[in-house]
């Protein structure tokens, strides 16, 4: 059976102590340690946790390495995300987020998980994020918020 390739961000381990997310977030990181899904972390979310709280940390260092894959930017990343940027989707300010959707679809993830509803999971940026991919020779890369993945089981 397909386990799921599941690219998380930061706001995504941040979610599992706000009041509003902690429900779906911790849900999809049960979700992760029964090995449902295949966690999918990248150097840049490594990197955003260093400033992170403890806790967030802590719930991090909690996934099991055998139900977790790790991405790491490249030059094939940086150029998408550069497009991301010069196609006005996201400016400069928002470079790490660009570098998610970069990863995630040049790692062809099967979906990418966030609680950004600014700069990611954003309807009107998700098509034009897939505009550029599909002209770049990208796969179609699906974006959603844990609770619309949760498994209702």
């Amino acid at each position: 059976m397909h386990k799921p390739r599941i690219y998380i961000d930061t706001s995504v381990l941040g979610g599992c102590f706000d009041d509003e997310f902690k429900e779906w977030s911790n849900k999809l990181f049960d979700e992760f340690a029964s090995g449902k899904k295949i966690a999918v972390v990248s150097d840049i979310l490594i990197k955003e946790l260093e400033d992170a709280p403890q806790r967030v940390k802590d719930k991090f260092n909690l996934l099991p390495s055998s139900f977790r894959e790790d991405v790491v930017v490249d030059n094939e990343v940086i150029e998408l995300a550069n497009t991301y940027i010069n196609e006005n989707i996201v400016s400069y300010n928002y470079y790490n987020d660009a570098l998610h959707i970069a990863l995630a679809t040049v790692n062809k993830i099967d979906i990418l998980i966030s609680w950004n509803f600014k700069h990611i999971v954003n309807y009107n940026k998700i098509i034009l994020y897939n505009s550029v991919n599909i002209k770049m020779g990208y796969p179609y890369i699906e974006i959603r918020n844990p609770r619309e993945l949760a498994d209702e089981n």
